[in-house]
């Protein structure tokens, strides 16, 4: 299955556990604000992409690239492209990359795959926006 999900990609925090007091039970939090409406998006494409279809319960190989903005230090105040020093080929800045295919992850599981766990090989890439692109992930699954 492969789908796009359109937005400007959210990482997923680090995990933060307490015990709550009133029932003795141990609660897991994300510390990254942005990431919960950005995992809420991704589940929403999720569920329209399995159109119906059963969660994966097998071992799958997963594709996330992320797309995201260029600085404007590349560009000029005309908009042309800044010179060949100055511009970075790749994105090179945070999120780092396993954070944004946390966040990702988190949201199919329950959706598409039964758990995460199940992923047994992954290929992630972190790229630019063309000129005629916004921000978004493509995510194609696929079972071994």
């Amino acid at each position: 299955m492969e789908f796009v999900v359109h937005g400007l990609a959210q990482p997923a925090g680090s995990k933060k556990g307490f015990v709550n007091p009133k029932t003795g039970r141990v609660i897991i939090t994300d510390d990254a604000k942005k990431s919960r409406p950005w995992k809420a998006i991704v589940t929403d494409a999720a569920v329209k992409a399995m159109d119906g279809r059963p969660r994966y319960d097998q071992a799958l190989s997963v594709s996330f690239v992320f797309v995201v903005p260029e600085p404007k230090t590349h560009r000029t105040s005309t908009g042309a492209l800044s010179a060949a020093g100055k511009r970075q080929p790749w994105p090179t800045t945070r999120p780092d990359l396993l954070k944004l295919a946390r966040a990702i992850e988190d949201a199919l599981t329950g959706v598409v795959y039964r758990d995460d766990s199940l992923i047994v090989q992954e290929r992630l890439i972190k790229d630019y926006c063309r000129d005629d692109e916004s921000p978004h992930v493509r995510i194609i699954i696929l079972p071994m």
